[in-house]
């Protein structure tokens, strides 16, 4: 079941917004495990120009989903940004289940947290720390590191190796491709 904590800004939340954020994101609720109480974080925001945003964060025990969408409407924005948490639900479950025949793993377990950007200002020195982020890493291959960083919309990921319990990071490169940084000796 999913408990909805749902605020505006720019925007008083009416009982009518709130019934239909519900509403719309409550369909997702059928690829959660039965019984469970999972939040989702609901920002909407509406800016000066009448554009409206949407911003839906749900943090899970094995994957953060989270996603956002602007358009003119709000209503239409709820729409936009409950399909691409479906999409993410579904590409994820694929992954996993692929992967599970593929190893015979029981339960993958993903902790990601979503980062968001804090824009710098131009007085700030360009080497000065403006925010600093803890994260609990678990197990896991490059490649479901590569699903977790796509899935994010990040164009990197840092996680614990499964099979050496090293700390490794993908990222995206410039042609489209991944990489991988290895931490460790070197033989």
């Amino acid at each position: 079941m999913l408990v909805f904590n749902i605020r505006g800004e720019n925007i008083e939340v009416t009982q009518a917004i709130r019934d239909y954020v519900t509403k719309r994101i409550s369909k997702l609720e059928k690829y959660f495990e039965k019984g469970s109480k999972d939040t989702a974080h609901v920002n909407l925001k509406v800016y000066p120009n009448k554009n409206a945003k949407v911003e839906v964060t749900i943090p899970l025990p094995y994957l953060t989903l989270r996603a956002e969408e602007t358009s003119n409407d709000l209503y239409a924005s709820v729409d936009l940004v409950t399909d691409k948490l479906e999409r993410q639900i579904r590409k994820y479950k694929t992954k996993v289940n692929r992967k599970s025949r593929e190893k015979g793993f029981k339960n993958l377990e993903f902790t990601p947290t979503p980062d968001t950007d804090d824009s710098d200002s131009d007085n700030e020195s360009k080497f000065e720390v403006v925010r600093t982020k803890r994260v609990s890493l678990k197990p896991m291959d490059n490649e479901e590191a590569i699903l977790q960083m796509d899935m994010l919309g990040h164009d990197f990921f840092i996680y614990e190796d499964a099979d050496t319990s090293e700390i490794n990071i993908v990222y995206r490169r410039n042609d489209g491709r991944y990489g991988l940084i290895e931490t460790g000796d070197e033989d």
